[in-house]
């Protein structure tokens, strides 16, 4: 069913382009042929409207890879830096809420892990939506914040660091084998709201893979097994992602495309004194609007590193 509706909103946004154009062509020609400008002038403002529907739709026409269409799971974790880097980590998990808000998906929070004095340590949160995963892989890496520092007295240029690992959720139809005698279980005290409860019992799991040494944690409910089956799947979904990596780097091997950044490595630098400016250095799309960028305005940036993806590294949106 949920590839059926994928398939005919598809169909139904290529109906419904295909009518506006028909519509924007005829009253044109109306126009033209009574001489009436304002006429012209609507056609016109609609096949601009139109035209950039289909860039976007094309754009969508290429999130066609196995896994493009799920859901996913974004993390976000602190570099080194203190305070300053756990605020950065908390202003990035904020971009990407506003961002999937103004989308229409819905985020639901996993785990966090507070900073000393402010900020996040690290967070995991779920969003769900039609090509959720598509649109966001691209943002797994390092990002960059040059600031001044308002945790500073004496107001002085800092540099911070926060990485973003973002991976698909798995579905029924995709199967991933995970062996007892491969996972090291660990429960502890939740941290964060939630009254008495989170003080008494040790509900939050924490799972480590031993063979990849890949390590998630859970503390999004009261029940210890409902956090342990959630934990479960996002450990789950980890490994597929790093398959689906596995696979994406042979195939890069193979066609020898240099132009890929390496995993881990910065991939955005966000710019807010002395001068404005956000730039990804994949693509080098670039803005000055930098709160609108960390408002959830990412869209340039996200569209900019599907095109590139999908064309090998040499077309920018």
């Amino acid at each position: 069913m949920r590839e059926r509706t994928h398939l005919a909103n598809a169909i139904e946004s290529y109906r419904v382009m295909e009518r506006e154009l028909d519509d924007a062509l005829t009253l044109s020609e109306l126009g033209e042929a009574e001489g009436d400008i304002k006429s012209v002038d609507e056609a016109q403002a609609a096949l601009t409207t139109l035209r950039a529907e289909a860039g976007k739709r094309e754009l969508e026409s290429l999130l066609s890879g196995e896994a493009d269409q799920n859901d996913c799971y974004l993390e976000v974790h602190a570099g080194a830096g203190g305070t300053e880097a756990q605020d950065w980590a908390e202003m990035l998990l904020r971009m990407y809420t506003r961002w999937a808000e103004q989308h229409g998906y819905k985020v639901e929070w996993l785990e966090e892990s507070a900073g000393e004095e402010a900020g996040l340590k690290s967070a995991t949160i779920e969003v769900k939506g039609p090509n959720a995963y598509g649109w966001l892989k691209s943002e797994s890496g390092v990002h960059r914040l040059v600031r001044i520092s308002p945790y500073d007295s004496n107001a002085r240029r800092h540099t911070s660091f926060s990485s973003v690992w973002v991976y698909p959720v798995v579905d029924d139809n995709i199967e991933v084998e995970i062996l007892d005698k491969d996972l090291k279980i660990d429960t502890f005290r939740a941290s964060g709201a939630g009254g008495q409860h989170i003080n008494k019992t040790d509900s939050a799991i924490r799972i480590t893979h031993m063979p990849t040494g890949i390590v998630v944690a859970c503390q999004a409910d009261r029940s210890q097994h409902r956090n342990r089956a959630m934990a479960m799947d996002m450990l789950k979904a980890r490994l597929y992602e790093a398959e689906l990596r596995k696979r994406e780097e042979a195939a890069a091997a193979q066609e020898a495309l240099k132009s890929d950044i390496g995993w881990g490595h910065q991939i955005r630098s966000y710019v807010l004194q002395p001068y404005q400016m956000v730039k990804d250095l994949r693509t080098e799309t670039e803005t000055s609007d930098t709160q609108g960028v960390l408002n959830g305005d990412i869209d340039r940036f996200l569209t900019a590193s599907l095109a590139a993806k999908v064309h090998g590294g040499e077309q920018t949106a």
